[in-house]
């Protein structure tokens, strides 16, 4: 190269007194020529191919060209022109002695060549549909900048000889740089959409899709939503709409197909296993319980190598972006070094002082730049892992068979989707540190060797003892961990069963009980998490003190073993540059590994998602054995059906004889041990206890058909619904409540079987349907829809069913006891058999034959059943609905503090979505939570922070004298004395480090204490209006993630936002001491920073509560879906599920994405922001050089390079705190919501004994469900004698269970009074009164723990007196017949009991509390005859001498009652005996009539 420079008359092609040794730098006329003119063109002619490989592969549709594309394309021709005219130029003119001009005329060549090339790689990303080239924006960056040196020249020349020295040739320049530049422009802009993406039409697209290379880099395309939330506070509809490959429908369909095929190896191995075994090898019971655990591993694993395939290539991609920041990050103490060289070296010209703090600044930004980078892929992967597994949990609740629920219940599920999947994303961002970390802190002792030689060793000890310490404490901490997520699943599943089973509760007064069990695992909870925190603020002392310590042993060993040792500014302050970095890898590695281990746990809890259950294809049972699970002892044994295609078979039996395991079996729900099933054709089912959705009435019986009018109303009629939908305030599209709140539950049943019929299936199975309706229209149903004549004629019906009259007409009766069909027939043919069917049908057809006469009335009153004026009990539940009128319930969720006027088409709604608060988040509640933690614990916290600070200030002030130490004789006086106090200050810094980590965690512990008690309370203080119109997913969101982030993520937020606040006064103070000047710039970078982290914080919160609020829904899915499985399996109607499900999901992650990218955008503008300190510092340490030593630089650049990463972390911290303390409010929002009356009366004059007699007498009582409805009781003047037993009838919406519900002040009178033994109970407490009262409702609820606690949850009773209760409640049998008696597991619902034992658990509490007033809500449809008529006897034997009051659906249960009170719309219309009603030829008579009674 010099040998052609020297033919061309030029000076070599490098030379250091030119370039370095001079007062002015500059390259040498050579280089300039040929290094600077070929390196960028060197660069794309290298690259290009791989360049053009790369792009083969990418396919994204063609660009068809636009202005963009043209101007690129006209300024690169231009330039190669430019470069053909030069080389013709010197053609001409110097053709003589072209030798000597070689240089000159190669450059424009390869200039122009290069031009061209850049041409076709235009065209070339423009037809694969590549908008924006980073390729091609290096290569003009490149350009550009080997240019600035010749533009320097040609500016100096001008000023030294002027403009018309060389006009031609100047002109020539600055035109070619002006295009360049242009191009570089250009190339920051992103063209068009490719023709064949362009979308059909999305609404708001994401901008990241049309962002240029640039923006995405620094993030500028997030800019205008930060803008629009900060001008007006964010709503859903402002927010993007998901890219294609973050949608759940591409990221699920993905991963399916590659889980498919690692089970499929899993499988194949597994086989191999059990080919060896059936060889003859004999497995003892430990290998295969150790067989059993690797499966469980294998599987869990299997997950995360499907995971790993799907989402590692992108995952690897922000993988390089963290080892190119690792580089720069590595720079940045070396070019320190330099620039306190040029301190010290005071003969150093100033213009390399400049150079060292520019690139310092520099390389600081690009480390930025590839940081956020990495963490913005990160994020994106960690998003797109949570949908992953959202979905695979979903669709694994979907097939989850029985064996496996009774396992994993919803709390667990919900607790998977919520927590977990949390955790999950931690693990993708913090899992490079795990071999990262390693790495780094190696590099970091190699420049602390080459600095301080083997006392770097002394560094490498204390890590080492730091190391295991952490560690330990991981493990600890990980234990602690498990056993706190244990108490919380237990919680959670406990909240779930309250919110599901609340009526009960309030009805029993049980709300304490419970209370009390929810507070005894949140004590348990909290006892965890505190040893846990504990731990953890050792861990953060250990790791805040990591610096001084290192430091401490480093230097003390560096000074002690040699007194020629001698600590300078360099040495001292890259070494705490280096050690500064090295906190990063040892503060990520313990937490990398505890996330870790947790997430090796979570994949054994996600491991369920592989042992996937088949479902059935096919009516004709042939052998088959049947259990619940694999392990359990078969509850169906010689199980031989065929159905006849078309015909209805009916199943009966006693109660828990097996008859709903058989429709299970049928379902494919149950373990098949041996035989076969073959179910042909759809099938359609009504499960025992009704599924209803949260959604309107229509779209329950449509279950996702097309509406088609004829049939619809069809179905309507036949299920004997049209008279209901005049009582609902808006038809079928009234909102029905989760689990049909709003609804009787004879409507829940009537609604469920419509929702069969519209199916049109070949096959239904239904399970005892008509149990909880009336009697006559269980005859309607029966004749309209299943009977021979009704509209499913001609399917397949299999029917279990408690009710006589129907037996007759149906082609098979299958006889069923202890899970065996003892006989099967037709009705005729099992009578001549005169076996226990016909002397059970003997027993108990005296009052069935009654009504099934009913043939023999007119046909009149058989057609008019159809019309509005006949009965169906609309009363239960919708009693307590509050919610039947125009309006809807109020709003229970605050929206910006104005109430919302609902409109007239919103009447039919019921549930309230979760609104999101908006604006900042109010000043009281940062004052209710610390008021709530104590002034006690405030003060002392605030005092520690100061002090461990003022200690960092002082012992790094400290290190700054020393090194600025006179060296006297090669060494320096007095180490002994400088490494005690520097020892001394670092170790008080510790200390503090310590007390306020612990105080901060133990005041958090006491604030979600509190705050938790009160959320509970404020919830069972609500009155049953308040869970009709809240749903139990708004509810659960509160008590798992809210609470979790108010446990852990505020006290953790608090920390990390003081520790950083106090951190940066420091260093302030610290560049303030140092360079006063600095305060110049300190003030205006403050405001900015103000500026920016305002716009930040308001857009940042909104979307926090705007993904709250969008994950309460997917909870509520979850929960529904896991309730209704079955149906939703027997429907087939899993897909439109699944759909439902990845749309919550995905709402979810709308707001979900632009959060943490709002994250991304700020740490990118705040870390310029703080690289503009760095640059003052170093400036102005240049600049001061001759009054500055060069330890107070030293401190003051190395202090100031970790500003950029504490103004971050500050907003990080403190947007942190401020998204959680959202969680305060959310939890606090409940406390404002109306209450019922307290629950006892302190100085209550009430005898311990009230009610002695039992009388209750009604004076004028009126009831209204909300004000400004019609009356659900008028002006009721009623009184009921001690002893006396009443019946209660009337038809739909008459007002009989008004009056239980007013008896029990579930609702408030709104005139008039009640009294009990002469006492106004409005006056008495509300669980005075629900405690000495007694009702035996219509749907029985269980809640998971012992029989014993379902039975008497104070423990109030001994259990002899708990034996005798079940006994006569025909249970003792049973009970004593289970391995654990009284202490028998109940499981979640008491789904492990049928429908009949739950209903007879239920009686057994009346039986236990024995009070004088007894309500009975018809509880016995559930059960057979038999059972039917013993429970019977044993009302009227145990209760003889009490008051009670019967609800009857079936009239002939209280034909021997003392007196009937028929009801009509809220009056009492007749009130007498029942012979003296029937004399009297009225609405009792016709009632009778209507029943078959007379």
């Amino acid at each position: 190269m010099d040998t052609l420079c020297s033919h061309s008359g030029l000076d070599p092609l490098w030379d250091w007194n030119v370039t370095w040794y001079t007062p002015h730098p500059d390259l040498t006329q050579c280089f300039q020529h040929t290094v600077l003119v070929w390196f960028p063109c060197f660069y794309l002619w290298v690259c290009a191919p791989f360049y053009c490989l790369y792009l083969r592969f990418y396919d994204n549709g063609h660009i068809s060209i636009s202005s963009l594309c043209c101007a690129k394309t006209g300024l690169c021709l231009c330039l190669a022109f430019f470069g053909f005219l030069e080389m013709v130029y010197l053609l001409v003119e110097r053709s003589r002695d072209i030798e000597s001009h070689m240089v000159f005329l190669l450059s424009p060549i390869i200039r122009s060549l290069t031009m061209i090339l850049a041409v076709l790689v235009i065209h070339l990303e423009r037809l694969k549909g590549f908008r924006s080239s980073i390729f091609l924006f290096l290569f003009w960056t490149l350009a550009v900048i080997c240019s600035l040196v010749p533009l320097r020249a040609n500016i100096q020349a001008i000023i030294d000889e002027g403009f018309s020295a060389d006009a031609m040739r100047f002109v020539a320049f600055f035109t070619f740089f002006s295009l360049q530049l242009a191009q570089l422009i250009l190339s920051c802009f992103a063209d068009q959409r490719p023709a064949t993406l362009k979308p059909a039409f999305v609404k708001n697209p994401c901008p990241v899709e049309d962002a240029s290379f640039l923006s995405k880099v620094l993030f500028w395309w997030y800019g205008r939503l930060v803008v629009k939330g900060y001008r007006s506070p964010l709503k859903a509809e402002d927010l993007w709409s998901l890219r294609e490959e973050d949608t759940s429908e591409k990221i699920i369909c993905d991963l399916e197909k590659e889980w498919a095929k690692q089970w499929a190896k899993m499988q194949q191995q597994e086989g191999a296993m059990n080919g060896a075994q059936a060889l003859g090898y004999k497995l003892s019971e430990q290998t295969q319980l150790l067989r059993k655990l690797h499966k469980e591993q294998s599987s869990g694993f299997c997950l995360l190598r499907t995971l790993a395939k799907n989402f590692g290539p992108y995952f690897l991609t922000g993988t390089l972006y963290l080892v190119i920041q690792d580089v720069f990050m590595f720079s940045i103490p070396q070019v320190l070094s330099l620039l306190l060289g040029f301190v010290r070296d005071e003969d150093a010209p100033l213009w390399k002082g400049y150079v060292f703090a520019f690139l310092m600044v520099l390389l600081s930004c690009l480390q930025s730049l590839f940081n956020h980078q990495y963490m913005y892929t990160c994020f994106t992967v960690g998003m797109r892992v949570k949908t992953a597994v959202m979905g695979l949990v979903y669709r694994k609740s979907l097939v989850i068979n029985s064996a496996a629920r009774r396992t994993c219940t919803v709390g667990e599920i919900v607790n998977l989707v919520s927590a977990d999947t949390q955790k999950l994303m931690d693990f993708v961002v913090y899992f490079n540190a795990v071999w990262v970390a390693p790495i780094e802190i190696a590099l970091c002792l190699f420049f602390l060797w080459q600095r301080l030689g083997p006392s770097a060793l002394a560094g490498i000890a204390t890590v080492i003892l730091i190391f295991p310490l952490n560690g330990f404490i991981a493990k600890m901490r990980s234990k602690l961990q498990e056993v706190q997520m244990k108490y919380m699943d237990g919680r959670i599943k406990l909240m779930n069963e309250i919110l599901s089973g609340i009526k009960i509760l309030k009805f029993y007064a049980w709300e304490n009980a419970f209370r009390e069990r929810v507070l005894g695992y949140r004590e348990k909870e909290l006892n965890a998490l505190k040893k846990s925190q504990i731990l953890y603020s050792i861990s953060i002392a250990s790791f805040n003190s990591s610096t001084f310590l290192i430091a401490f042993a480093m230097f003390g060993v560096y000074v002690l073993i040699d007194e020629k040792h001698v600590l300078d500014a360099e040495k001292v302050f890259v070494s705490m540059a280096l050690i500064n970095i090295l906190k990063a890898p040892l503060s990520q590695l313990p937490f990398a590994m505890s996330t870790t281990i947790y997430l090796c746990f979570l994949f054994l809890r996600l491991w369920f998602l592989s042992n996937v259950s088949g479902n059935v294809d096919g009516v004709v049972i042939d052998n088959g054995t049947f259990s619940w699970s694999k392990d359990s002892t078969p509850c169906l044994r010689r199980i031989d059906v065929k159905v006849q295609r078309g015909s209805l078979v009916a199943v009966v039996g006693h109660v828990g004889s097996g008859k709903s395991s058989l429709l299970s079996a049928m379902l494919g729900e149950m373990e098949k041990k041996s035989g076969h099933v073959t179910v042909s054709g759809s099938v359609a089912y009504v499960p025992q206890q009704a599924w209803i959705q949260n959604a309107t009435l229509k779209d329950n019986i449509l279950f996702g058909c097309e509406r088609k009018d004829s049939w619809y109303q069809k179905v309507l009629e036949a299920c004997a619904l049209l008279p209901d939908l005049e009582i609902l305030p808006a038809r079928d599209a009234t909102e029905i409540g989760e689990k049909g709140l709003n609804l009787s539950g004879g409507q829940k049943q009537r609604v469920s079987l419509a929702r069969a019929v519209y199916r049109k299936a070949d096959i239904y199975l239904l399970d005892d349907p008509l149990s909880a309706v009336d009697a006559h229209v269980g005859q309607h149903i029966f004749e309209k829809v299943i009977g021979p004549n009704g509209v499913l004629k001609n399917k397949t019906r299999i029917l279990v069913t408690h009710g006589l009259s129907f037996l007759p007409q149906a082609d098979l009766i299958l006889v069923m006891e202890d899970g065996e069909i003892t006989e099967m027939g037709s009705y005729a043919e099992l009578l001549s058999r005169k076996n226990t069917f016909a002397d059970f049908v003997k027993a108990f057809s005296v009052s069935e034959r009654k009504e099934s006469a009913t043939h023999r009335g007119t046909r009149k009153s058989v057609s008019r059943l159809s019309m509005t004026d006949f009965s169906i009990d609309f009363s239960q539940e919708q009693l307590i609905s509050g919610d039947m009128g125009s309006a809807s319930i109020q709003t229970m969720e605050a929206i910006s503090d104005t109430e919302q006027e609902q409109d007239q088409e919103e009447v039919g709604r019921l549930t309230q979505a979760d609104k999101a608060h908006t604006g900042r988040v109010k000043l009281e509640m940062y004052v209710d939570y610390f008021r709530t933690i104590g002034l006690a614990f405030i003060i002392p916290i605030i005092f520690l922070y100061a002090f461990q600070q003022a200690a960092s200030l002082t012992y790094n002030y400290w290190l700054s004298l020393w090194a600025d130490d006179p060296v006297v004789n090669g060494t320096q006086v007095n180490t002994d004395l400088k490494l005690g106090v520097f020892g001394a200050l670092g170790f008080a810094q510790g200390i503090a480090v310590f007390g306020t980590t612990v105080a901060i965690s133990l005041g958090g512990i006491i604030a979600s204490r509190h705050l938790h008690l009160d959320l509970v309370n404020n919830v069972l203080h609500s009155p049953m209006s308040f869970f009709e119109s809240t749903p139990s997913g708004n509810l659960l969101n509160r008590f798992s993630k809210e609470i979790d982030a108010i446990d852990c993520m505020i006290p953790d937020g608090l920390k990390m936002m003081l520790g950083y606040v106090f951190k940066l006064l420091e260093v302030c103070i610290i560049v303030l001491m140092a360079t006063p000047f600095a305060g110049v710039i300190v003030l205006p970078l403050t405001l900015l920073y103000a500026f920016i982290q305002s716009f930040y914080v308001a857009t940042s919160c909104q979307l926090r509560r705007l993904e709250s609020v969008s994950r309460s829904p997917i909870y509520t899915h979850f929960n529904e879906t896991v309730q209704g499985v079955s149906v939703i399996r027997a429907f087939g109607e899993q897909s439109r599920f699944i759909l439902l499900a990845n749309s919550r999901v995905d709402h979810n992650q709308t707001s979900y994405f632009p959060r943490f990218v709002a994250t991304r955008w700020l740490a990118v503008n705040l870390e310029f922001l703080g690289n503009l300190l760095v640059l003052a510092a170093a400036i102005l340490s240049v600049m001061g050089r001759s009054t500055l030593s060069p330890g107070i630089v030293g401190l003051a650049v190395s202090h100031s390079l970790q500003v950029t990463g504490i103004l971050s972390w500050i907003v990080r911290a403190w947007t942190d705190v401020e998204n959680n303390i959202v969680s305060v409010e959310r939890v606090k929002e409940y406390a404002e919501t109306t209450k019922e009356a307290p629950w006892t009366i302190e100085d209550s004059p009430l005898p311990s004994d009230w009610p002695r007699s039992g009388s209750i007498g009604f004076q004028e009582y009126g009831l209204q469900y909300r004000r400004g409805l019609d009356w659900a009781l008028k002006e009721i003047s009623l009184s009921v004698n001690e002893r006396e037993k009443v019946g209660i009838v009337g038809r739909t919406g008459a007002g009989k269970s008004s009056l239980a519900l007013g008896i029990f002040r579930i609702l408030e009178a709104a005139k008039g009074k009640i009294f009990i033994d002469g006492i106004n109970i409005a006056e008495v407490g509300l669980h005075e009164l629900r405690s000495r009262i007694t009702i035996i409702p219509q749907d029985p609820v269980l809640f998971s723990g012992s029989l014993r606690m379902n039975l008497d949850p104070f423990d109030g009773y001994t259990d002899e007196e708990v034996w005798r209760a079940l006994e006569l409640a025909h249970l003792k049998n049973f009970v004593s017949g289970l391995p654990d008696k009284l202490n028998h597991e109940c499981s979640e619902g008491g789904e492990n009991l049928s429908l009949g034992q739950r209903q007879l658990v239920c009686l057994a509490r009346a039986l236990l509390r024995k009070t004088k007033i007894l309500v009975l809500d018809e509880a016995t449809a559930a059960v057979d005859l038999e059972t039917d008529n013993l429970i019977q006897s044993t009302i009227r034997t145990q209760f003889e001498d009490c008051t009670v009051l019967t609800i009857a659906h079936r009239l002939n249960t209280i034909m021997d009652y003392t007196r009937v009170i028929v009801m009509d719309r809220g009056h009492i219309t007749e009130m007498d005996s029942p012979s003296n009603l029937i004399s009297q030829r009225g609405q009792f008579y016709r009632m009778c009539r209507e029943a078959g009674l007379v």
